[in-house]
């Protein structure tokens, strides 16, 4: 894996490689690895970045990330399989899915197949706390936004957006495509940690029995 590495101010690097798989995969690698000295890891799009407990770790730590992205150059599929692996049920009768199932040319059936026997990785999150950008699934299931949003979406509902599945952590606005609804919950305060998923996992996406 190509990856470029930019300094960040004096305590913090900038790690940027192609695509979102490849910071699912080097995120996982870098949790296992245990870097001396970093004190966090920030995945982004395309992105990764590195804090540090002090600028003198900097020295150095250029070379292990290139050592360790040389790596994923021998596996490419370590992305898809670093991590736990995280079950969620789903019950598909969200409002989107007719107008999903159109814009794929894909049979709501077809939509549901595709959303359930592709397993995805968690890219980053973002938007809201808990909200994972998860990648890697069926390409056909690639759709746009809607074109207006909506001003309130359920806690729960599973949802499409461009390449990403995602599933909203509370009640929020949101423009992406409601597909189905699970009572698996993305954040909760009185867990630890809060979020369900981390970086780097693994998730299956499993038709709930009504």
């Amino acid at each position: 894996m190509d990856v470029t590495i930019r300094p960040l101010g004096e305590r913090a690097l900038l790690c940027e490689v192609s695509s979102l798989q490849q910071v699912a995969a080097l995120h996982a690698l870098m949790e296992q690895a245990d870097l001396p000295g970093v004190t966090e890891l920030v995945p982004a799009a395309r992105t990764l970045m590195l804090r540090v407990e002090k600028r003198a770790v900097l020295e150095g730590l250029g070379v292990h990330i290139t050592n360790l992205a040389s790596r994923l150059d021998e596996t490419a599929e370590l992305g898809q399989n670093a991590g736990e692996e995280v079950e969620i049920k789903v019950r598909y009768d969200g409002e989107d899915l007719d107008d999903v199932a159109k814009h794929t040319g894909l049979s709501t059936r077809e939509v549901i197949a595709a959303h359930t026997e592709t397993s995805w990785t968690v890219g980053f999150f973002g938007f809201a706390p808990g909200f994972a950008y998860l990648v890697g699934g069926d390409s056909r299931l690639v759709v746009p936004r809607r074109d207006e949003p909506r001003t309130k979406v359920p806690p729960g509902a599973v949802a499409l957006a461009g390449e990403f599945s995602a599933v909203y952590p509370r009640t929020s606005p949101g423009g992406w495509q409601l597909i189905g609804s699970t009572a698996d919950q993305m954040w909760d305060t009185d867990r630890e940690p809060p979020a369900l998923l981390s970086p780097g996992a693994t998730v299956r996406f499993v038709k709930a029995r009504r």
